[in-house]
């Protein structure tokens, strides 16, 4: 039986919580294709939008992609809701849009990680190691993916 590489699951469960068949049997973007920009802008209850959730969860893909590439550890998680404006329907596209090619380039990276490299350091020993935060910035995103799905209902829901 072939060795199946933990890297390589790692990467599919990160673009499955991106693009479905993981086994929540839901997905960013099946919870995102019909959103609008004024549905991903609204904060319900005075909480987070849509847009800004999406922001946040995306936020940490390129400072982990830049540690698994030998890079310095960038990125604060003060400016992890730093929702840029947006206001027109291209806007929010091109947010969705980055969310996925960041997704997909953190992906890549972790396939070409070898098994061993896993249970390295992440930047600093404060953080654990590498296994410890890809498969939290994965569980992260499925934390936020059911946020988002509930605002979308609450959104959308008809009062009784």
């Amino acid at each position: 039986m072939p060795k199946i590489k933990s890297t390589v699951q790692l990467a599919k469960h990160l673009r499955e919580v991106f693009t479905g068949g993981n086994w929540t049997f839901t997905n960013v973007e099946e919870v995102l294709k019909d959103v609008t920009v004024e549905e991903a802008l609204t904060k319900v209850f005075g909480l987070n939008s849509i847009a800004g959730l999406l922001f946040h969860m995306n936020y940490y893909f390129k400072p982990v992609l830049g540690v698994l590439k030998g890079e310095a550890l960038t990125g604060n998680d003060k400016f992890s809701f730093d929702l840029p404006p947006i206001t027109t329907e291209s806007e929010w596209k091109a947010l969705v849009k980055k969310a996925f090619d960041d997704a997909e380039a953190l992906a890549i990276q972790i396939e070409m990680l070898d098994d061993e490299q896993l249970v390295e350091i992440f930047a600093d020993p404060k953080f654990g190691i590498n296994y410890r935060n890809l498969l939290g910035i994965i569980e992260h995103t499925h934390y936020h993916l059911g946020q988002i799905a509930l605002i979308k209902k609450i959104l959308r829901s008809k009062p009784e």
